[in-house]
């Protein structure tokens, strides 16, 4: 590896140890480093040549260069080397010059005074260089296959997959086709043929290297920020295998918020052990510190949902501080909806994937419903606002059962449309999904849940709207908790008549739409002596109706436990909350939970009242409305427990992240559903989410010798 400091003047080395940095690859970053090296040769060399061979070490930065966390060993962006000898070029070139003559000298009198005056004038004409250790050509080798895969990574090219006529053509994959082309192509001009190829032992030990290292990056950032929140996706099958990906939100010191993707935990095996094994892989493996845990939310469907519960409890149940959240990523009542165990709304939710998936496979799907759109609504701006909602994923909003009753007969008019192809114009993919779509929604049972998932969730949609929405929204939503739930419980004291309600508009529906109104025939079949008493009514009251209301009941007082709802009114600390509520100053109580957090918990009240006044004055500017806006004042750096409360806060996984923070939860979206089932893998998956956590080459190089150390030595 290179050492040497690329300055001039320096003579550090193998005698005077400083740690050396990379030259930048900003264009103009590197060339202001080349010049202050006083080295001619070095502003001619690109960036990227700059970048790979040469260094500028430690003593020739300021300390005002370095990042303030990284301990000396971090530049910040910015930093150009701005500290050197006083010794000038020239004397050091003469020094350089006597030393060299000095040392030839000796030699060149075995053969002859010619070959010594030779030397002298080639010393005095040309500027010389310091020597530059060489890498080992294999070190070489390793950091090209290295920067290769990052590549492949960030761009979510699969290297494995088959570049060739078939797929068992190792040597056509499409890693070793541009491994092969860069070589043939590229700068290097000679090259070893056996390197073109790169074995899949070899390759899969390149890829562990890599996932293990850009996690290290991330578990370190975490580390250095403190508290987090856990979330965790549906789990997804990979190469025959259930994973469940796993997501950490905390609060940047400089940032603010951010949430970065940590990998796949293992979701197979016994099921009483499984909760422990994957904190056990959480804490051993990965390096996570759940102490420092204060927020989770899972999000997942009926299938998983136990094993799903066993995890949050136990998490729960070691950790008390770690609350339980629903994410706003995916909405409060989806959430609910799909942490229901019920046939019913198990068939609503798959068939909302199913309807998605039709409409993704062709543009011209789409402008076939919206042809039956514009027929059905004769009303041209209840149409044109239905079309606009269906061009979204309205399938994973918290309207979405709402959107699904008023589309759901011109989709039924859709579909069988499709599926007779009378005029030839739809492959027999589109017509067996269309069959698929159609014998769902035609199911009374099918339209009965989703009358009664529309109905119920109403009461919980302007909340959860709320909690997404702005600060104030969210503060105020808060207050609201205890409304919702009494006015859940009064429906649940009143069902009778709230079912026969639902029950009623169900029927309507389903004559219109000329669908068999029966009780469902699984039911049936398993109570075929008592079918012939049952009455519709009484079923669908007990066996949908009472579930469903008991269910949000119980959810949403597990989701808003008392300690969630404090957190949400510590927005109250948000400068716009402060001046709409000028007449009442925060409650301490509500602060009281991160004493054993915050800088300095004996100053809190005098300081939360400090606050108060500052932000309760009329201000001329426009005060700041968002978490995020207060958390980027450079006053709350003299308010350190406000800072430290404002940052717990805004990692609780209820409350929206800017659009800027929601970066690694698209990639992964991205990720699983553009990539073909087979070219999948939980570690190619975490490359191409994380690849921008911070990829050092050198320490990657490191750690692949230290952990293949003995591959290298048979090589």
């Amino acid at each position: 590896m290179l050492s040497r400091c690329a300055v001039l003047t320096c003579p550090s080395g193998k005698t005077d140890s400083q740690p050396v940095f990379r030259f930048p690859h900003d264009p103009e970053r590197s060339r202001r480093w080349a010049e202050k090296c006083q080295r001619e040769k070095l502003t001619d060399k690109s960036p990227e040549q700059l970048y790979r061979y040469y260094r500028i070490c430690k003593k020739h930065f300021e300390t005002s260069a370095f990042d303030a966390d990284g301990d000396g060993t971090v530049l910040k962006p910015d930093a150009v080397p701005t500290v050197f000898d006083t010794t000038t070029p020239s004397s050091h070139s003469n020094q350089l010059k006597r030393s060299k003559d000095t040392t030839k000298g000796n030699e060149e009198e075995k053969r002859g005074k010619k070959k010594v005056k030779t030397f002298h004038a080639k010393t005095v004409t040309e500027e010389e260089e310091p020597t530059v250790l060489e890498k080992d050509p294999a070190v070489t080798h390793l950091e090209l296959l290295l920067e290769v895969l990052l590549l492949f990574g960030q761009q979510g090219i699969s290297p494995t997959a088959s570049a060739g006529k078939t797929d068992d053509d190792l040597k056509s994959n499409n890693f070793n086709s541009f491994l092969k082309h860069h070589l043939h192509y590229g700068e290097q001009e000679q090259h070893d043929e056996s390197k073109t190829v790169c074995g899949s032992e070899e390759l899969n030990q390149l890829i562990d290297v890599c996932e293990k290292h850009l996690r290290g990056q991330v578990m370190e950032e975490v580390k250095q920020n403190g508290a987090f929140s856990l979330i965790t996706d549906e789990p997804v099958k990979i190469r025959g295998e259930w994973c469940l990906p796993v997501f950490v939100r905390y609060a940047h010191q400089s940032a603010g918020q951010r949430e970065k993707f940590v990998g796949f935990l293992n979701f197979e095996g016994d099921k009483d052990t499984m909760a422990d094994k994957m904190l056990s892989e959480i804490t051993d493996q990965w390096g996570l510190n759940l102490e420092q845990c204060i927020g989770q939310a899972h999000y997942c469907l009926g299938t998983h949902l136990h094993q799903i519960k066993m995890f949050s409890e136990k998490l729960k149940e070691r950790h008390p501080r770690a609350i339980v959240a629903f994410r706003s990523t995916c909405g409060l009542n989806m959430s609910l909806a799909k942490s229901m165990s019920l046939a019913g709304v198990g068939l609503v939710l798959s068939t909302f994937e199913k309807i998605e998936s039709f409409f993704c496979q062709s543009p011209l799907l789409l402008v076939e419903f919206e042809q039956v759109l514009s027929m059905f609504y004769p009303d041209k701006d209840k149409a044109n606002e239905l079309k606009e909602v269906c061009r979204g994923s309205w399938t994973r909003g918290d309207d979405a059962f709402e959107v699904a009753l008023e589309i759901i007969e011109p989709l039924l008019l859709c579909v069988d449309s499709v599926h007779d192809n009378e005029d030839m114009r739809w492959n027999d993919q589109a017509i067996h999904n269309a069959l698929e779509i159609s014998k769902a929604i035609t199911d009374f049972e099918f339209i009965m849940t989703l009358i009664v998932l529309k109905n119920v969730l109403t009461v919980t949609q302007a909340f959860g709207k709320r909690l997404r929405g702005s600060s104030i929204d969210a503060y105020l939503a808060a207050d609201n908790l205890k409304g919702v739930v009494q006015t859940l419980k009064e429906m649940l004291d009143n069902i009778d008549v709230y079912n026969d309600c639902w029950t009623n508009e169900a029927i309507a529906l389903a004559s219109a739409m000329e669908i068999p109104v029966r009780v469902p025939r699984s039911f049936l079949r398993k109570h075929l002596p008592e079918s012939r008493v049952i009455q519709m009514h009484k079923y669908f009251k007990e066996q949908l109706s009472v579930p469903i209301v008991n269910h949000i009941i119980s959810e949403m007082t597990r989701l808003f436990c008392e300690d969630h709802i404090k957190i949400l009114r510590c927005l109250s600390l948000v400068p716009t909350i402060i001046e709409q509520c000028k007449s009442s100053q925060p409650e301490e109580e509500n602060f009281q939970m991160f004493s054993n957090d915050i800088p300095n918990a004996g100053t809190l009240s005098a300081e939360l009242h400090c606050w108060w006044v500052k932000w309760s004055k009329k201000n001329k500017e426009p005060s700041p409305s968002s978490l995020h806006e207060t958390l980027q004042l450079p006053d709350v750096k003299f308010f350190p427990n406000m800072l430290a409360v404002l940052r717990f806060v805004s990692i609780l996984p209820t409350l929206p992240l800017e659009d800027s923070c929601d970066v690694a939860f698209k990639r992964f979206r991205i990720y699983m559903e553009n990539t073909p089932d087979k070219l999948k893998s939980k570690s190619l998956a975490f490359l191409n989410i994380s690849f921008d956590a911070g990829f050092d080459l050198d320490s990657v190089v490191d750690l692949y010798m230290k952990t293949y150390s003995d591959k290298q030595d048979e090589s």
